[in-house]
C-alpha cells in the first residue's frame, strides 16, 4: 500500500511539470549539451565500483524513460493510428502538446521531442563513460553499458535521423560530432555485437534475471534494428544477408528456452513466462490509469480519463464491432479474439489469490470490474451495478469523437493490457516480447521472398483468432498491431510498412502524405547549442 500511496501523490505533480513545461523554452541547458556537469575534459575512468553503480543508475533512469506516458512513449504510440489523448473540457489540453503528435503538426519546440532527445543522448554518454578503456570496468558491466548505449543511439537514430556524439574527455568548449543515420547504425550494430558476446544468458522463464539486459534482449534489439536497415540507410530494399540474419536471431533467442505462450494477458503479470525477454522494474500504473475513467476504480482515487484509440484500430479485430463483453474465465460473449479482450459485468469475489486485494471489504477483489484489453459500452461497479460518470450519465465508452477538442467523459475506446486487480502498481513493464520477435522473423521471411502465413497463423491460433488463408504486408502489419498494441513498437512498424503518413482520423491534412514526419525535428535548443547538427527536412 506504500507504493500505492506515494504514487497517487506523484501523479499530479507529474502532470504539473508536463503543463509547466509544455511552452517554448530556448534557455539552454546542460543537458542539450549532452554531458554531466561533472564530465569533460581530464576524464581519468571510473573505479570498477562506481562503474557498476553507473550502470545501475542508468537502467533506473529507463525504468523513468520506459515508464512514462508521455516523451518517449507519447512519440511512439500518440503519434499513431493506435493512440490519442482528446481533450475532455479543460482535462488534457495541456496547451495542445498531445493533439498536435496525433495530428503530425509537432515542431522543433514541442517538449517531449525535445526531452526524448536529452534523455536518451545522455544514456549514451553515460554508457560510453562505463565502456570506455580508462575505467576499471567489469567486462559484465561492459557489456551491459554497450546495450544500454545501443538502445539510447538507437532510438536517436530511430526518431531523428542523426546522432551527436561526444568523446567522454571533451569539455563544454567542445561541439559533439554528428554521426549520420547510417554511421549511428553501425555503430549501434557493433555495440549489440560486443554486447551479445559480453552478457549473460537469462534462459526463459527467467523471472528477475530478465530485468537487465542479456544475450537474447541484444539479440532481440540487433534483429529490430536489421528490419528496419533499409529504411535507415535508405535503400528502399531490404538485403537478403539481414532478414537471414534476422531469422537466425531469433532461431538463437528461442534456442534460450523462450517461445509463445498461451493466455494473453497472464503475459503481463508480474510472474515469470517464456515470453519476456526484457521488462524494466517501473510501474505499470500510467498504462492503466491513463486511460480509465475517475470512477472506473475505487484503487488509488480512480482513472486519468485521457488516453483513448481509434475506432479504426479497434476494428482490426475480430468480433462485434459495437460490444466487447466477457469475463475473467475467458468466456467472451461478442465473438472477439482474445487479444481484443473484455469487458466484465461485474467484479470477482475475493478468495485471496496471490497478488489480490480487498482493501474496500466489499467482498470482491480491487480492480476486478475492470475489463482487459479494448474497453467498449457500459462499465460495472465490482457489484454488478451501472458506473456513471460525474455528471450522473452511463459510463459508457464510445467509438466515435466529436473531434480532439470537445469532448465529454465517455468518448473513446480505453486500452488497457496490464490487469489493476492483480497490483496497479506493479514494477513489471515488458519492452521485449517473444511473440515481436517471432512476428520479426515471419516478416524477415517475407521479405527474402518466403511465405509467412504459418508462422502468423501459429499465433493467430495461440490467441484464438482464425487463421488466415494468406498472408499480405497488409496482413502482417495488422497482425503486429493486434499482438502488439501500447509496447512502444506501432511508429516504426507504419513507417517500415509505408502507412505512418497515411490519413487517418484527426490527422492535418496537410500532413498525409508528409514523408519529413518520418523522423522529428532536431529540438531548437540541441541546434543552438551544437552547430554541427543540421535540421531534418521540413522543419
Amino acid at each position: 500500500m506504500k507504493r500505492r500511496n506515494r504514487f497517487k501523490l506523484m501523479v499530479p505533480i507529474a502532470l504539473s511539470v508536463a503543463l509547466a513545461v509544455s511552452c517554448t523554452n530556448l534557455e539552454i541547458e546542460e543537458t542539450d549539451s549532452n554531458f554531466p556537469e561533472e564530465s569533460g575534459d581530464g576524464f581519468a575512468g571510473l573505479t570498477a565500483e562506481a562503474a557498476a553503480s553507473q550502470l545501475d543508475g542508468l537502467y533506473n533512469d529507463l525504468n523513468g524513460h520506459f515508464g512514462d506516458q508521455a516523451n518517449y512513449y507519447a512519440l511512439t504510440q500518440v503519434s499513431t493510428d493506435e493512440q490519442l489523448v482528446p481533450t475532455r473540457g479543460t482535462d488534457w489540453g495541456d496547451n495542445g502538446i498531445w493533439r498536435t503528435l496525433h495530428q503530425h503538426t509537432w515542431d522543433a519546440s514541442h517538449q517531449y521531442v525535445l526531452n526524448t532527445w536529452n534523455q536518451f543522448n545522455q544514456n549514451a554518454f553515460r554508457a560510453s563513460e562505463v565502456i570506455d578503456s580508462r575505467s576499471s570496468s567489469a567486462a559484465n558491466v561492459v557489456a551491459g553499458a554497450q546495450f544500454v548505449r545501443a538502445l539510447s543511439m538507437w532510438v536517436i537514430l530511430d526518431l531523428y535521423g542523426q546522432v551527436p556524439f561526444r568523446e567522454v574527455d571533451e569539455g563544454p568548449e567542445v561541439n559533439p560530432r554528428v554521426l549520420t543515420r547510417v554511421e549511428a547504425m553501425d555503430f549501434v550494430i557493433a555495440d549489440l555485437e560486443a554486447a551479445i558476446t559480453g552478457l549473460p544468458t537469462a534462459a526463459a522463464p527467467s523471472g528477475d534475471a530478465n530485468a537487465v539486459a542479456s544475450k537474447a534482449a541484444a539479440r532481440f534489439l540487433l534483429a529490430r534494428v536489421l528490419l528496419n536497415k533499409h529504411i535507415y540507410n535508405g535503400s528502399g530494399t531490404p538485403d537478403s544477408a539481414d532478414m537471414n540474419r534476422v531469422i537466425s536471431l531469433v532461431d538463437e533467442i528461442a534456442a534460450e528456452g523462450y517461445d509463445l505462450q498461451d493466455g494473453y494477458f497472464n503475459i503481463f503479470r508480474d510472474t515469470p513466462d517464456t515470453e519476456t525477454i526484457w521488462y524494466l522494474p517501473t510501474s505499470v500504473g500510467n498504462r492503466i490509469f491513463n486511460g480509465l475513467h475517475y470512477n472506473s476504480t475505487e484503487i488509488s482515487g480512480g482513472g486519468w480519463n485521457g488516453f483513448s484509440t481509434l475506432a479504426e484500430f479497434y476494428d482490426m479485430f475480430e468480433g462485434d464491432p459495437s460490444n466487447n463483453r466477457g469475463g475473467h474465465d475467458g468466456t467472451f460473449d461478442d465473438g472477439q479474439e482474445e487479444r481484443r479482450g473484455f469487458v466484465p459485468n461485474g467484479g470477482v469475489p475475493f478468495t485471496d489469490a496471490e497478488g489480490t486485494e480487498d482493501g474496500n471489504d466489499d467482498g470482491f477483489e480491487d480492480g476486478s470490474n475492470v475489463g482487459l484489453g479494448f474497453l467498449i459500452g457500459q462499465q460495472y461497479n465490482t457489484d454488478g451495478s451501472k458506473i456513471k460518470d460525474r455528471p450522473g450519465n452511463d459510463l459508457i465508452f464510445t467509438k466515435d469523437f466529436p473531434g480532439l477538442v470537445g469532448n465529454n467523459e465517455r468518448t473513446g475506446i480505453r486500452v488497457q493490457k496490464y490487469a489493476a486487480r492483480f497490483g496497479a502498481f506493479n514494477s513489471h513493464e515488458i519492452i521485449f516480447r517473444y511473440a515481436d520477435a517471432h512476428l520479426m522473423k515471419a516478416e524477415a521471411m517475407m521479405r527474402s521472398g518466403g511465405d509467412p502465413t504459418a508462422m502468423v497463423n501459429e499465433l493467430r491460433t495461440l490467441r484464438n483468432a482464425t487463421p488466415l488463408g494468406s498472408v499480405s504486408e497488409a496482413d502482417l502489419l495488422a497482425e503486429r498491431g493486434r499482438e502488439l498494441y501500447i509496447e512502444f513498437v506501432r511508429r516504426g512498424d507504419m513507417i517500415r510498412f509505408g502507412q505512418f503518413t497515411r490519413d487517418w482520423e484527426f490527422k492535418d491534412p496537410a500532413s498525409v502524405g508528409d514523408a519529413t514526419k518520418e523522423l522529428y525535428p532536431i529540438p531548437n535548443n540541441a541546434l543552438l547549442s551544437n552547430p554541427n547538427l543540421v535540421q531534418n527536412p521540413g522543419y
